[in-house]
């Protein structure tokens, strides 16, 4: 077992050098080579932990966003003349793009959960509704916290200048500031819900930029596409679902988030009216999204059975555990709307259904793509 510490605030390897198991002097030399391991493995975890709930969150749903519309629209794009003005990358350059776009999503995301979880109140309410994070553990101190969340995001920078994808790694950090430093989710559930549907879209967009670059271009001047370009109204619609549903991650939450007075919809319209705000949305979001696409059965099986999951489970089952199973489930459903565009592709590919392109170029979410 590792023992909980204070750790320096002066230098980032008394980090490490305090993360390590106690030992008597007698077996430090003998353990020298599997402490370091520890030691490694210890502040690995540390890191580790700022981000563990986020992970299914938004991790893998903003990864899997990118890839998948990534190679839907590669598919799309094998269907045009090579005199058209975009070039896309094949899809086995998208699949090998895999671990870049996971590590870019996890490095944004790293510094704004430091950010956050470093602050006094947040310490607080962690140490009711996520008593296992590394500040509430005592395993480093909110100060030392506030130089790995610099230098997490120097690093971030440099990897979205070098990407090629920095405007939304810029915008992330505008948006942690108003979250995080500004409290700007504390006062409005509105507000709240507005950062969620901001920040998801960037973690998507960035992801998908990096799943298409270096070889998406146009052809007419050799310029880099942007992914919001690409994409089009499809990000307006998806941001939309994002405003109108994320409070089902604040129904179980409400006793930490009653303690620092934040205005959660739970908490400004009662647990009742939050839970039909959640129930309602989710319903209609699970007929309309796979109705845009028009896409195979499967596109609709998943998208309205998992939706239909979520808001029979938010107003039947409301207790903490339900709650956060629930919130599971709907992270579930926003993969299976992240899918919907390369499931339309699959199906128009094995069809060959190449009279239905130009309403997916021209019409619905995709109308910005230009070929």
């Amino acid at each position: 077992m590792f023992h909980s510490m204070k750790l320096s605030e002066t230098s980032g390897l008394a980090f490490i050098k305090e993360c390590s198991p106690k030992t008597t002097p007698g077996s430090k030399e003998k353990k020298s080579g599997r402490n370091l391991f520890h030691q490694l493995g210890f502040c690995l975890n540390t890191v580790f932990l700022f981000t563990r709930s986020d992970i299914k969150t938004i991790v893998i749903p903003s990864s899997l966003f990118g890839l998948t519309n990534a190679l839907a629209l590669t598919l799309l794009a094998s269907f045009q003349d090579s005199s058209t003005s975009l070039h896309l990358p094949p899809p086995t350059h998208v699949l090998a793009q895999t671990p870049l776009v996971v590590f870019w999503v996890w490095i944004n995301l790293l510094p704004f959960t430091i950010d956050n979880q470093r602050q006094p109140a947040a310490i607080l309410e962690d140490a009711i509704n996520k008593p296992w994070r590394s500040l509430p553990q005592g395993y480093l101190s909110p100060q030392l916290a506030k130089h790995l969340m610099l230098v997490c995001y120097g690093i971030a920078i440099l990897l979205s200048l070098y990407l090629r994808n920095w405007p939304q790694c810029f915008t992330l950090i505008a948006i942690g500031y108003w979250y995080n430093d500004l409290h700007g989710a504390d006062y409005s559930c509105v507000v709240k819900n507005l950062i969620n549907a901001g920040g998801y879209t960037c973690f998507s967009s960035g992801a998908m930029q990096i799943a298409l670059n270096p070889t998406a271009r146009n052809n007419a001047d050799g310029s880099s596409i942007s992914a919001l370009r690409l994409l089009g109204w499809w990000y307006v619609l998806v941001a939309c679902i994002i405003f109108t549903t994320v409070q089902a991650q604040d129904m179980c939450d409400q006793l930490g988030d009653a303690s620092r007075d934040r205005k959660t919809v739970p908490l400004v319209i009662g647990d009742g009216n939050a839970r039909w705000t959640i129930a309602v949305a989710m319903t209609v979001w699970s007929i309309v999204t796979p109705g845009v696409w028009k896409g195979p059965w499967i596109g609709y099986l998943l998208c309205t059975g998992i939706g239909a999951i979520v808001a029979v489970r938010t107003l039947v089952y409301r207790t903490v555990s339900d709650d956060k199973k629930t919130f599971v489930i709907w992270n579930a459903w926003i993969a299976s709307v992240y899918l919907l565009p390369l499931l339309k592709m699959l199906g128009v590919t094995l069809a060959r259904e190449t009279t239905d392109i130009d309403r997916i170029v021209y019409w619905g979410p995709l109308r910005g793509v230009v070929f």
